[in-house]
């Protein structure tokens, strides 16, 4: 197949942003103040996916978003090694142990999501041999969606629906890592052999030739044969979503790190080019990239995803490759612009970041909060001022 790398089209990428210390641990200081607002409220209940009017209202533990506020937990006791954040990680684990066993509402390839910021991370975190364990039980419990002879791990819903069957989304790039990592701790290669048949249908079908993205693509799980691509929550089937290119970025690097296999860093060289040159004056993508100027709504949680995708995959290419400080400079630029434009500084909500968009075809949580792009948020802080394991 044929394929097309931009090139990276802004000379204002080839600045270098600074971010000095103090600037930093003010931002980090601020979102270490909402988690501490929230400790109480989100004990045993979760942030939903996206707010109402700027607030979240705290739910079970149901969602595929649940993880995201334990993973803010953990990130936060890196910093600061404060123990009233391990009170309130014992109860979130133990409802994600429950979740698995009770097998809540697990019809779905984010297990990874799920399991990696709760499970991984307590261990990379904490050492705890049961959180091992159960990051390892929950990747059984992901391999049971993949389709054999499609080769792909399905996205949504029961293995039978005919409406969800074969679906494969560029999201699930972000939930390989749990199945490298069980490979890793197991010695079994089945895990990783998933993941990397999944990755490579991934960049097969849901890449298109001109480096951007299909939300989603459909296979045909009986014979393998490629279908067709659709969006779920971008502008067309043919548009770019920008968080799925975000996804898209991160992902793809991730599993360069688990593999080894650099093709994986071209693609999300690529793919991050594609971004970059679409972005708007102040750096913070639309929600879908086939919009660069106007009134359509922006994607904060999108540019937090990316921040952290550019300065994990930058860490991983060569001295020489022309890109490597490019894309450390244009993450700072969306951490400097989310920083002074797009948080809750001067409004009332829970929530860390404004101007984020769930789902916009759905009419769901426009020009709110999104618990990943907080998430996200801090993720890209904490990287610029830590040597940081990461949980994925």
């Amino acid at each position: 197949m044929k394929t097309i790398n931009e090139g990276i089209k802004h000379d204002k990428f080839k600045v270098k942003t600074a971010l000095d210390n103090n600037w930093l641990d003010n931002e980090i200081q601020f979102v270490l103040k909402k988690i501490d607002e929230n400790l109480e409220t989100f004990k045993e209940k979760v942030p939903p996916a996206a707010s109402k009017n700027l607030m979240y209202i705290p739910e079970g533990n149901t969602d595929w978003t649940a993880s995201f506020w334990i993973g803010m937990l953990y990130l936060a006791y890196e910093y600061t090694s404060d123990e009233k954040y391990l009170e309130v990680i014992k109860v979130q684990f133990e409802s994600f142990k429950n979740r698995l066993k009770e097998n809540i509402q697990l019809e779905t390839h984010d297990i990874g999501f799920l399991y990696s910021l709760s499970s991984v991370a307590r261990y990379e975190v904490l050492g705890d041999r049961t959180a091992r364990d159960t990051a390892i039980k929950a990747a059984d419990k992901l391999i049971t969606r993949f389709h054999e002879k499609a080769k792909i791990l399905q996205a949504w819903g029961d293995l039978s629906d005919p409406e969800q069957r074969g679906r494969m989304i560029i999201d699930c790039n972000m939930n390989l890592p749990l199945l490298y990592f069980a490979s890793k701790e197991t010695g079994d290669k089945k895990y990783h052999n998933i993941a990397v048949n999944h990755a490579e249908q991934a960049a097969k079908y849901i890449v298109r030739e001109d480096s951007s993205t299909f939300h989603t693509f459909y296979m045909d799980t009986e014979t393998g044969s490629p279908l067709y691509g659709k969006t779920a929550q971008g502008y067309s089937d043919q548009s770019c979503w920008a968080r799925g290119q975000a996804w898209g970025v991160y992902g793809f690097a991730l599993s360069y790190v688990h593999t080894g296999d650099k093709k994986y860093l071209d693609i999300a060289e690529r793919l991050a080019n594609y971004f970059l040159n679409r972005l708007p004056e102040d750096d913070i993508c639309y929600w879908d990239l086939d919009f660069t100027e106007g009134n359509e709504e922006r994607d904060s949680s999108a540019a937090s995803i990316m921040a952290c995708g550019l300065l994990e995959l930058s860490k991983h290419l060569p001295v020489s490759n022309e890109y490597r400080e490019l894309y450390e400079n244009a993450a700072i630029k969306m951490i400097k612009s989310l920083a002074e434009n797009y948080t809750t500084k001067n409004v009332l909500s829970n929530g860390i970041l404004l101007h984020a968009v769930y789902s916009n075809p759905g009419g769901n949580g426009i020009d709110e909060c999104c618990i990943w792009g907080d998430y996200y948020y801090f993720e890209a802080l904490i990287r610029t001022v830590m040597s940081w394991k990461t949980y994925w």
